[in-house]
């Protein structure tokens, strides 16, 4: 009676599997268009020629659970409206929803779900990737997969995407991309960028991550109006960058993070960050700066209620900064005129900061009681001569 059962179980499987896709791919023919019967297909399936896949929405191709679902090997393609899902588990061969490894394809309105990695572009140059949903699946954060990652890949452009339960966007030796409007929620890396340089990085959504975006040896890069929101990671910030100069952040809203931009000094002058018109309110550190003297040039932003407005890892660094025109929440001057513009500078000094700056130890003092009482004990008699790290000489009076 078992063995009955088992064979009619198997039966009933096979009769009921789902058809393959590769079949219908491969008779459709150069420059034709594909749009399967509503319903499920079993991958994995290679596209190797221009033509366009339409699911509108109604079609779910399903990989076996080994390898990527989907590999589009052709330039001037289009993969639209399909739902991908199953991957494999490897990330040593990089086991994605989509591979992407040809120039001038079309990647719109798909959903990718319970994958590894979500849309993995190899050499892929000029695609355009918009639109698409991808949701990795649930494991410790450095345990998932990207849920996109370009690699040797140039003049992309990733427009309104929505990530979310993925490790990180990565872009490695990726320069010249655009990323514009997409939205990622629960990740470790918002944005992770190295040996990128020229990328626009402009109106996406970053929320519940250890670090929002990070430049590191990509130069002339632009981060132009982005929310970055809750990357708490003890090490994390909203905006990092390291040996990366010559770029500019402007117009971004950076809210509750440890720090809202870290950077370290620049090399020479021309390798400054240009930071300008932003909001930072309600990190652990509005700034941070490592290294040495400094040179960025800081106008015109917005610090609200950061507990601390601007740190620097040692008395003298960033010292060479430029700051003007910024808003200061702690600002204790006036604006006698009224023309918008504090009288006095605003100035931010070390007292007692140099004990956890000098001693990390102590940094999960910092705040502390004890530390604020001998912060005050250090402005009303000094006791050590404290240390500038900046002056603002015509802050912004805050609205």
């Amino acid at each position: 009676m078992l063995r009955r059962l088992t064979f009619l179980y198997f039966l009933c499987t096979a009769v009921h599997a789902a058809p393959p896709l590769q079949p219908l791919i491969d008779a459709t023919p150069p420059g034709g268009v594909l749009r399967p019967a509503p319903g499920a297909y079993a991958g994995p399936a290679v596209i190797a020629k221009p033509m366009t896949l339409d699911g509108a929405g109604k079609v779910i191709l399903e990989g076996s659970g080994l390898g990527t679902v989907l590999t589009l090997a052709a330039s001037g393609a289009t993969v639209r409206g399909l739902r991908l899902t199953r991957s494999g588990d490897s990330h040593d061969s990089v086991d994605a929803g989509l591979l992407v490894e040809g120039d001038d394809n079309r990647v719109e309105g798909n959903v990718i779900d319970d994958v590894l990695f979500g849309i993995h572009v190899k050499q892929g140059n000029r695609n355009r990737i918009a639109n698409n949903t991808v949701a990795g699946r649930l494991a410790p954060r450095g345990a998932r997969g990207d849920g996109l990652r370009l690699w040797n890949s140039r003049h992309n452009r990733i427009v309104g995407n929505t990530f979310r339960t993925v490790r990180d966007l990565t872009f490695a030796n990726s320069p010249d991309n655009s990323i514009l409007g997409n939205m990622l929620t629960d990740g470790r890396y918002g944005m992770h960028l190295v040996f990128s340089p020229r990328t626009l990085i402009e109106r996406n959504d970053l929320r519940d991550t250890d670090t929002g975006i990070v430049v590191l040896y990509s130069p002339d890069v632009t981060v132009r109006g982005n929310t970055i929101a809750h990357a708490l990671d003890g090490g994390g910030a909203g905006i990092a960058f390291k040996d990366s100069g010559n770029a500019l952040v402007e117009g971004n809203d950076v809210l509750h993070c440890a720090a809202g931009l870290s950077a370290n000094s620049p090399l020479n002058d021309e390798a400054v960050l240009t930071v300008r018109n932003n909001r930072f309110a309600h990190n652990v550190t509005g700034m941070y700066f490592y290294g040495e003297k400094g040179g960025h040039r800081i106008t015109g932003n917005r610090f609200e209620n950061n507990l601390t407005q601007v740190a620097v890892s040692a008395a003298g660094v960033g010292e060479s900064n430029l700051w003007q025109g910024n808003a200061w929440s702690d600002y204790q001057g006036f604006d006698r005129d009224g023309d918008g513009i504090g009288d006095t500078p605003h100035e931010i000094w070390l007292y007692t900061d140099r004990i956890w700056m000098e001693t990390p130890r102590a940094k999960f003092f910092a705040n502390s009681p004890a530390l604020e009482l001998l912060d005050l004990l250090e402005r009303l008699a000094p006791f050590a001569s404290p240390s500038l790290i900046l002056r603002d000489p015509a802050p912004r009076m805050a609205k």
